[in-house]
């Protein structure tokens, strides 16, 4: 019995002695590991789009949220390696306007931009343009048709947020986003002086409007925030670094013109309707009746 005790007397010294060591070892290593996470926290802060970072802490998009995001949580315009008054650098414009008719229509913004003081010190870098648009309750994309046009590189990347359900009708709808990436070449800050001209087109969908007298509903659309993102090659990781842009001209909202139903016509829709419903169904029946016999004669 004595022994039984002078080994489990052993085994809890045992033990007592590992914990310590392991509690000291923590200790000792805990600022290095702290200091590890912090910068993968730190690096990782904006994923791989900006409204995905955004979504992650705000429900909704709204303009005073997204300027309060893009000053706290989003290094916009600081970069030790980029002059941070790279806008005065660079002329940039851009055009929007809706073609087509009907519900389904194109959004197309033609983008011009041209570097006209090269920056010779730069290292190697790859730059992107990122163009972000808000769409208001009343029109919306579709998730599936833009991954369509990812898969044939009409965008380098393109993702939807905020509200996606595609069957809401706009009085039960939110703001939508979409960010599209489009890549503008290797090296532009520091070799090219040449205009880069191009073109992106959104296909939009209407939702169906509530009712209105006019007999049409105005969905405006806000003039989109484009951002450049160049990645860097350094040492021994790369840098990121984000602009925000600022158009040489401000440009105005786009307005499209949804038909809505008249509430006056709502009574003559709703008996049309009644009885084209009946009249289908009175249809269908005599129908089956009619080749019921026929199908008894050949039993």
């Amino acid at each position: 019995m004595s022994n039984f005790k002078w080994v489990m007397m052993k085994v809890e010294l045992h033990n007592s002695v590992c914990i310590c060591l392991l509690f000291g070892i923590s200790l000792i290593f805990y600022p290095a590991v702290g200091s590890f996470l912090d910068g993968i926290s730190h690096s990782s802060k904006v994923g791989r789009h900006i409204m995905e970072s955004y979504y992650e802490k705000h429900e909704s998009f709204i303009d005073s949220l997204f300027d309060d995001f893009l000053t706290r949580d989003l290094p916009v315009n600081i970069c030790e390696v980029l002059p941070s008054d790279l806008n005065t650098l660079l002329s940039l414009s851009i055009w929007s306007r809706i073609k087509g008719d009907g519900s389904h229509r194109q959004l197309s913004s033609t983008i011009k931009f041209k570097i006209e003081k090269s920056l010779f010190h730069v290292p190697t870098h790859h730059c992107k343009f990122i163009i972000i648009e808000r769409l208001p309750s009343g029109v919306f994309v579709d998730p599936f048709e833009l991954e369509h046009l990812l898969h044939r590189a009409v965008f380098s990347d393109v993702a939807v947020f905020g509200d996606t359900n595609l069957e809401l009708p706009s009085v039960l709808s939110n703001i939508s986003v979409v960010e599209v990436h489009k890549d503008i070449g290797l090296n532009i800050l520091s070799h090219n002086k040449n205009l880069i001209d191009f073109t992106v087109d959104l296909p939009l969908h209407s939702r169906y409007p509530r009712l209105d007298e006019s007999g049409y509903v105005e969905v405006r659309l806000k003039a989109p925030d484009l951002f450049l993102q160049c990645s860097i090659q350094e040492k021994p990781h790369n840098r990121t670094c984000f602009f925000r842009l600022e158009t040489d001209d401000e440009e105005a909202d786009l307005t499209w013109s949804i038909p809505a139903g008249k509430r006056s016509d709502a009574g003559v829709v709703s008996a049309i309707t009644f009885v084209s419903a009946l009249l289908s169904v009175l249809c269908i029946v005599f129908s089956t009746q009619v080749r019921q016999p026929k199908v008894l004669k050949q039993c």
